[in-house]
């Protein structure tokens, strides 16, 4: 049954990796305003001069499940943020959809798991989304510090949902974050995404 999971899981990577983003790296990222899961505004344009990291999170994904289950996507926040950037995780689900959580529910959640994002917002009406072309969980982006996006794509090397593969991957994110923070161009700044198709709501 997990296997059946995670091969339909897989299958949707295809989905996502192949349809058309709006954002594209090497312009100014699309800029955003939305509540984080405490009811307080967060905007994009908060952290002008700061470089910014953004995940696309949905915790009924088998995917976003092994980087927080394995603590991979928790070090990665952490190591982003000794870097001096910002990170915020999106949760673009549907309330329609069974993976849906409250703002409520997704903090309890993001604390459980000891994530160390700098926000955790809402985007049930996915306009987020949709502006930045994101299409699976965990999709990520590098914002650089004069708001460029500068990386878009997965988080690793290894499209799969086995918390094995993660010490033998190349860590995407880090690497991008790095080359920013460095003054260099980055040496990635497109990948395929891999994980579970976003559950945006219809419209």
């Amino acid at each position: 049954m997990i296997a059946r999971t995670f091969r339909a899981a897989a299958a949707a990577v295809v989905l996502g990796a192949t349809a058309a983003t709006a954002a594209t790296v090497g312009q100014p990222a699309p800029a955003f305003t939305a509540q984080d899961v405490h009811g307080r505004t967060v905007s994009l344009a908060d952290f002008k001069g700061t470089p910014v990291v953004l995940e696309w999170i949905n915790p009924g994904c088998p995917f976003v499940r092994k980087h927080y289950d394995s603590a991979n996507m928790q070090a990665t926040q952490k190591d982003a943020l000794a870097k001096g950037a910002v990170w915020l995780a999106i949760n673009s689900t549907a309330t329609t959809s069974r993976d849906h959580l409250s703002p409520a529910a997704m903090a309890q959640w993001m604390q459980q798991q000891g994530a160390a994002a700098t926000a955790t917002l809402m985007d049930t009406d996915g306009r987020i989304g949709r502006a930045y072309g994101a299409r699976v969980t965990p999709h990520m982006y590098v914002i650089d510090a004069q708001g460029t996006l500068v990386y878009a794509g997965a988080i690793d090397s290894i499209p799969s949902a086995r918390a094995s593969d993660i010490a033998r991957a190349t860590n995407h994110v880090r690497q991008a974050l790095a080359e920013v923070v460095a003054g260099q161009p980055v040496s990635t700044p497109t990948t395929q995404p891999y994980g579970c198709t976003i559950k945006y709501a219809d419209g």
